[in-house]
């Protein structure tokens, strides 16, 4: 398997869980507190390691306890964390995080030391790694560096996939340079316009940005699944049903089961398959990180 290069964010999450999520001007008392490592670059480069991907993760953190758990955490896994860079300036990334009974969360968070990753650096990590085939990047870094990331990498000959999330505008020439995109449904309208409420609209999107020259369209549906879409293949392929105790880092444990599943080579129908069944056990799970599943978790479901 070619190693996997994530580029993105890394985080401290702060999360409660209460009964409901509140309103404008409300406080609401909730439950358990968790702190767990979080972001989604890092949580994506986790979710890959953990289900069998060979991972270089570049991001940057400050240089405080939250950066230093984070560091530490990531060479856990397995992660290569030579181009996890440090700002002695600015505090490492925090979100925010409130989970309701159902498993919806409402997230904010302070980018940090996130907001500092400068497109030189990515570019290093890049030219560093000659034998790496992937590279996965999400939108909580400056667009600046995410677009370096991208150039570099099609430079090189990666196969690069954007999780274009947070959700925000992009310039047909970067779209058009993807191996793969995977919007959620918010995110899909944003880049096309038309509102996902099924299969239908789900598909009427797919193919708006596979016209765009993106060679490989998956919309994430949430507890539906995924909608797929690429030269040989357009299909809806269902999550398992499962109930949701926090849906908080599905998409992440999403991009990251994707990217190593297509690094072994397979079709991408099957990769997504895997994707759905990764996604659907982490909300079983409270916390990001901590709800990453194993391979072997993975694979017994289906």
């Amino acid at each position: 398997m070619a190693k996997i290069i994530v580029v993105g964010s890394s985080n401290t999450d702060m999360v409660v869980k209460a009964e409901k999520l509140p309103a404008k001007g409300e406080t609401v008392i909730g439950g358990k507190f968790l702190m767990n490592p979080g972001g989604k670059g890092a949580n994506q480069a986790v979710a890959a390691a953990r289900l069998g991907g060979e991972v270089v993760f570049v991001t940057k953190v400050g240089n405080d306890i939250f950066g230093k758990q984070a560091v530490q955490g990531l060479g856990r896994e397995g992660i290569e964390t030579t181009f996890v860079y440090t700002d002695a300036e600015t505090p490492s990334g925090i979100a925010l995080i409130g989970v309701d009974t159902t498993g919806e969360n409402s997230i904010m968070v302070a980018l940090g030391a996130n907001s500092q990753l400068r497109p030189a650096e990515v570019v290093t990590a890049i030219d560093s790694n000659p034998e790496a085939g992937w590279l996965l990047i999400q939108l909580e870094i400056p667009m600046a560096t995410v677009e370096a990331a991208i150039w570099q990498g099609v430079a090189r000959g990666l196969k690069v996939i954007l999780n274009p999330a947070p959700a925000q505008p992009l310039s047909p020439d970067i779209l058009s340079h993807l191996f793969a995109i995977t919007p959620n449904e918010s995110e899909t309208e944003l880049l096309t316009g038309i509102k996902v409420i099924d299969i239908p609209t789900a598909r009427q999107a797919a193919q708006y940005l596979f016209n765009k020259g993106i060679s490989n369209v998956v919309i994430t549906l949430g507890s539906k699944g995924a909608f797929m879409m690429n030269a040989s293949v357009i299909q809806h392929i269902a999550a398992p049903i499962v109930e949701a105790l926090d849906t908080t880092a599905a998409g992440d444990v999403f991009n990251g089961a994707l990217i190593v599943a297509l690094a072994e080579n397979q079709p991408l129908e099957d990769a997504v398959f895997f994707a759905c069944h990764a996604a659907s056990i982490s909300v079983t799970r409270m916390g990001a990180q901590t709800s990453i599943p194993l391979r072997k978790e993975v694979l017994a479901t289906g």
